[in-house]
């Protein structure tokens, strides 16, 4: 195994085992302070059953992402001298990426914490409102798209089989709005046990694959971390759980998620990686707008579309694994086009 290789496994196996470990501190404290669940009336009447499961169960993958990455990259910034001697290096420009997307993700964790303190401490059920989310999301999604133009990174955007397109200023305000629709459709993905983590760790699987192709390898390591970290946490939430993610969690996948594949310089890649997170949002987007267009009738049983399959008669477990094996499958995809189409 090339040196690269070992340094990208130790990084997945240690974020894991940071989050693993937290976990089993972290929940009986989440017990002691009563950061319990509140589980509303319009999901699932069963789901009632989970209510008081502790939640920002999403702390663990945060810690362990956020030390694994941060080592790992110095580790590379420094490769090759007296210090440290593997004979790999990374690019500016790819620290920049990095160290940006783990802000992105962190600033959105932040809004998410805020939001789960809400709801629990405050008691208000539906922590922030809609338009204090998107306020705050849109500013992350701005800093962050801002220190990458001034950073020197670009407006171009490499698209699979076409080449490089040069969006301008244009690049900037769908970037955006990209970013602020992927995190916020992680979020809504966030509703059966362990389907958001399971998810997300496939989506990083397939990153680790497309940076070690591009041989990108601080992006590499920060895939491998954040999928390692999603393991550790699914130890505790995977059904039935015994923390939940809450908005800090899902809220931080969401902008790890667009950090990582806007870090390959291949943001459309969101579209195929991410496609349950997408069907998820557009079940409650065809949802609402049904239902208003026909007065009051339904297209799905409920969303999003998860609670429809629930409603159905599927497990939890067979739609974590359903959609996980969707997850993998476009994940495979997007490796390949990247292979052949670049």
């Amino acid at each position: 195994m090339p040196v690269y290789g070992i340094w990208t496994f130790c990084a997945a196996i240690v974020a894991f085992a940071i989050s693993a470990v937290i976990g089993k501190f972290l929940i009986p404290y989440l017990h002691k302070i009563n950061f319990g669940q509140t589980i509303l009336d319009i999901g699932p009447s069963w789901h009632k059953e989970k209510q008081g499961t502790p939640v920002m169960g999403g702390i663990m993958f945060i810690v362990a992402i956020t030390i694994v990455t941060i080592i790992s990259t110095v580790v590379y910034l420094f490769a090759g001298s007296q210090f440290v001697t593997i004979p790999v290096s990374i690019s500016s420009t790819e620290i920049i990426y990095i160290f940006a997307g783990l802000g992105l993700a962190l600033a959105n964790g932040l809004i998410g914490f805020v939001d789960d303190y809400t709801k629990v401490v405050k008691k208000r059920n539906l922590g922030l409102t809609a338009p204090q989310k998107l306020v705050a999301q849109f500013a992350a999604a701005a800093v962050y798209l801002a220190v990458l133009g001034f950073s020197g990174c670009g407006t171009e955007t490499l698209i699979p089989f076409i080449g490089k397109v040069d969006l301008g200023f244009f690049y900037y305000i769908l970037s955006a709005i990209v970013i602020v629709g992927i995190v916020n459709a992680v979020n809504l993905t966030d509703g059966v046990d362990g389907l958001d983590g399971s998810i997300t760790f496939f989506v990083a699987v397939a990153v680790m694959l497309i940076a070690s192709s591009m041989y990108s390898l601080g992006l590499t390591a920060f895939a491998a971390a954040v999928a390692g970290a999603c393991l550790g946490f699914l130890v505790w939430n995977f059904h039935p759980a015994k923390v939940f993610m809450g908005d800090t969690g899902s809220l931080f996948l969401g902008g790890v998620v667009c950090g990582l594949v806007f870090a390959t310089g291949m943001p459309i890649l969101l579209l195929p990686l991410g496609v349950v997170y997408l069907c998820e949002m557009f079940s409650v987007v065809l949802q609402v707008g049904y239902f208003k267009l026909t007065h009051g009738k339904r297209l799905f049983k409920m969303s999003p579309i998860h609670h429809h399959f629930e409603m159905c008669g599927w497990s939890e477990v067979k739609i974590v694994a359903v959609f996980s094996a969707v997850t993998a499958v476009f994940g495979i995809l997007s490796f390949l086009l990247v292979i052949f189409g670049t």
